[in-house]
């Protein structure tokens, strides 16, 4: 028989490879979209896809046909194509469907292989018939098992590929991507020009389906709107990918976010359980682990366990003088000290104790299953001794002690109120000057409710005008002449009368209300200076300053301004500050005194002989006035060597050109000695006690002391401020 020769166009036979290959490249990257998808969207990604890949093999297909070119006019019918079409979707899904499997194993590979093979050589040979061509094809059967054989061996590597694909990296995939499309391509431009090869056209043939679907026109139509089709379907799937970079990133960024989050959180506690500066456990965190302890120590007790006999140890350590640290080194070097502090103390505490700071300069420990006192109180004098230790910070050397107060549950006191009576125990160890331990007493704590209720009537005492000055007249030792008054405070309490600044000065001081109480001061003897001086009567007064209104920035603002507001002159004030304060930050004392110098103030080291310090210091000093302290005044008519000190103090005084002030006089003695010794102002109850300001016009009128015409002189130092 003879047959028709068919020709082959070239430059469409390489369009239907190109097709194939960019077909194979679309399924390639579809099959990653079902895979890495969740059902809903994996099924969504499968129904397209399927749709987009086959159409894209169906396109080759047709492309393919039309690269053949016979004798006769050549069509297709439109049932048959149809179904041609059908069974290249259907093909594309069972590809699709075994891709997105977990893992390809020998029989899902054969099964799946063979079903895509058959899809494939069903959907070319119906695509054949579709020509419909009479008499019929006569097929080389070789060739068509040969073609199968090509299908279904395309198919098995079109899987292997994608699995392979699986886990190459993501920077490597695309490359191998292409290249496996390529090869894909070419296998079913092998197995559809096999098949094509295998078909034999009699001569006199006949095409049926020439009236249906024929002419180049529509072929290209057809191919141009499955390569569309294709080109829209990669890039939704690269639009996705894109997505799905971008949510990961996203995920990647929320997933730091959370870790950073959760690092934040665990920050936060820490922050809030942990004192930041000392890295010890903070009084929350302390007061879980106290409740926690005394828990422990009921339920044993109760239960009769071993151990149940066991205690808790309280130790309430507050450091003696460290105010001044900071307020002469900076807080810088405090900050420095304390630390350092934490450290000695958390070194001799033991593992299963909590070491906390719960204040500036404050810390407490808590002992867990101590046996008794005596426990607590080796504690407590090991850590006195550490601390005790000098601090080297710099260039510096830095020494201080502490006090410590312990408590001891069950033995002593409430479970409530355990760091209260330690730290009653504390300022009882404190008023035992200092670097030493106390054990709470059922009295401290009475000691303690009383004092913190002194000291909450304390704040309102200004307000309420329970505050009063009363003034001690100071007279010339020589002429008797009044040279002026010490302006004392007192506080009327409504329920306890009259109490004296001993008793309320270290509540205020305690508590913080001292700054208060000397403003107060300030501005009550300035407006009586004024008050007095209007009726004709101009008497000096001296104030005494605590430590923080020295330190304080504004004193001699605070000073001048109450003066020009009362009309006083500057030089009709004196402020007197005790030795031992002047002397703990001369640097800061002579910056006080020189800013109150420059407005004309008068100025006087208070209490001299109780201090470590020595004449040589004052020099540095613009002080016009230096009081001896009444503890040598009391010892002067009895022994001789208080005599030879005020002798001396008295001389060098005057050598530096200060004034000398004696107080407590209350012999005639004293006052006989004082004056011989050359002594130049006389204080005390020989004279007259602090009087009320009216008392004091009617003693000075009574007692017929003129003032001094001059005012007190002042030093060379002040001289030339």
């Amino acid at each position: 028989m003879v047959y028709l020769l068919p020709n082959f166009h070239p430059g469409i036979v390489a369009l239907s490879l190109l097709v194939a290959t960019f077909a194979s490249y679309v399924a390639l990257d579809l099959a990653k979209r079902v895979h890495n998808k969740s059902r809903s969207a994996g099924f969504g990604w499968w129904a397209g896809g399927s749709i987009a890949m086959g159409t894209g093999i169906w396109c080759m297909h047709f492309i393919g046909m039309m690269a053949m070119s016979l004798p006769i006019d050549v069509g297709f019918g439109r049932e048959l194509t149809f179904a041609s079409w059908c069974a290249a979707v259907a093909t594309s899904g069972t590809a699709l469907f075994v891709a997105s499997a977990g893992s390809l194993s020998w029989q899902r590979l054969g099964v799946g292989a063979t079903t895509m093979g058959a899809g494939i050589c069903a959907m070319h040979y119906v695509g054949m018939a579709a020509m419909e061509v009479s008499p019929g094809i006569v097929w080389n059967t070789h060739l068509v098992a040969m073609s199968v054989v090509i299908a279904i061996a395309a198919s098995a590597a079109s899987l292997m590929v994608f699995f392979f694909l699986r886990g190459v990296s993501s920077h490597r995939a695309m490359r191998w991507q292409m290249v496996s499309a390529l090869i894909m391509g070419l296998a079913i431009c092998g197995m559809h020009y096999t098949g094509m090869a295998a078909a034999n056209f009699p001569v006199g043939s006949v095409c049926l389906g020439a009236s249906d679907i024929k002419g180049e026109g529509l072929g290209a139509l057809m191919s141009a709107a499955a390569v569309g089709l294709l080109i829209l379907t990669l890039f939704t799937s690269s639009l996705d990918a894109r997505m799905q970079m971008r949510a990961a990133k996203l995920a990647g960024s929320l997933q730091i976010a959370n870790a950073n989050l959760v690092e934040a959180n665990n920050e936060l506690r820490h922050r809030a359980l942990v004192d930041p500066l000392t890295g010890l456990a903070n009084r929350l965190f302390y007061e879980d682990r106290l409740a926690h302890a005394i828990r422990r120590c009921g339920e044993r007790s109760v239960q009769g366990q071993p151990g149940g006999s066991m205690r808790i140890g309280v130790l309430f350590v507050d450091l003696d003088g460290f105010k001044a640290v900071n307020d002469s080194l900076g807080h810088v070097t405090g900050d420095t000290v304390l630390r350092e502090c934490a450290k000695r103390i958390a070194s001799i505490a033991r593992n299963r104790d909590t070491v906390s700071r719960v204040g500036g300069d404050e810390f407490v420990l808590l002992l867990e299953d101590v046996v008794s006192e005596s426990d607590c109180v080796g504690v407590a004098e090991r850590i006195l001794a550490a601390l005790s230790q000098p601090f080297d910070v710099g260039q510096k050397r830095i020494e201080i002690s502490a006090s410590v107060g312990i408590v001891v549950y069950p033995d002593q006191g409430q479970a409530d109120k355990l760091v209260s009576n330690a730290d009653a125990a504390m300022y009882a160890a404190k008023r035992a000057g200092g670097n030493t331990c106390a054990i709470f007493q059922n009295e401290m704590d009475d000691d303690a409710l009383d004092a913190l209720s002194l000291q909450g009537d304390l704040r309102h005492a200004v307000e309420r005008g329970q505050l009063q000055l009363h003034y001690q007249p100071k007279v010339d030792a020589t002429t008797g002449r009044l040279c002026g008054v010490e302006a004392l405070l007192r506080w009327s309490h409504p329920e306890r009368g009259m109490i004296g600044p001993g008793v309320f000065i270290p509540l205020a001081e305690r508590f913080g209300s001292i700054n208060l109480l000397g403003n107060w001061v300030i501005e009550e003897a300035c407006r009586q200076m004024g008050e007095w001086a209007a009726n004709g009567l101009n008497v000096p007064v001296a104030i005494n300053l605590s430590v923080h209104q020295l330190l304080g920035e504004d004193l001699a603002q605070r000073i001048a301004c109450a003066l020009h507001v009362h009309g006083v002159d500057p030089s009709q004030l004196l402020c007197e500050i005790t030795e031992s304060v002047a002397m703990e930050d001369l640097a800061a004392t002579k910056r006080s005194f020189d800013s109150l110098a420059r407005h004309g103030i008068y100025l006087s080291i208070d209490d001299f002989g109780t201090g470590h310090s020595s004449l040589s210091y004052l020099r540095q000093l613009p002080a016009s006035q230096l009081k001896i302290d009444r503890s040598f005044v009391n010892d002067i008519d009895h022994g001789t060597d208080a005599r030879t000190i005020v002798d001396a103090v008295i001389r060098l005084s005057h050598a530096l050109g200060l004034r000398v002030v004696a107080e407590g006089v209350e012999t005639i003695a004293q006052q006989r000695l004082l004056t011989e010794l050359g002594c130049d102002e006389l204080q005390g109850f020989l004279f007259s006690a602090p009087l009320p300001p009216a008392k004091l016009v009617d003693w000075i009128h009574g007692r017929g002391l003129p003032l001094r015409d001059d005012p007190a002189p002042a030093s060379p130092q002040m001289a030339h401020a």
